[in-house]
């Protein structure tokens, strides 16, 4: 058996060029993970719509590096 490299668990990437929100299929900004470990993907749009009820859900969150996301500042206080 081959050994498998997988990212420890606390690490988030932010969403791949591919992915959609799961809110209105526009091109995912935001990926954030739950206290479950589900993960949710958001457009900028969204994202920042909803950023203070997000950060009540979110555990760890990683954004595409040209989107400031509104709920990093909530998140850091």
């Amino acid at each position: 058996m081959t050994p498998t490299l997988t990212p420890p668990p606390e690490t988030v990437s932010p969403p791949a060029a591919d992915e959609r929100c799961d809110r209105c299929n526009a091109a995912g900004k935001l990926r954030i993970t739950l206290a479950g470990g589900s993960e949710l993907v958001f457009c900028g749009h969204h994202a920042n719509k909803y950023a203070e009820d997000l950060v009540k859900i979110t555990v760890r969150f990683a954004a595409d590096p040209e989107f400031s996301w509104r709920g990093a500042d909530l998140m850091a206080n």
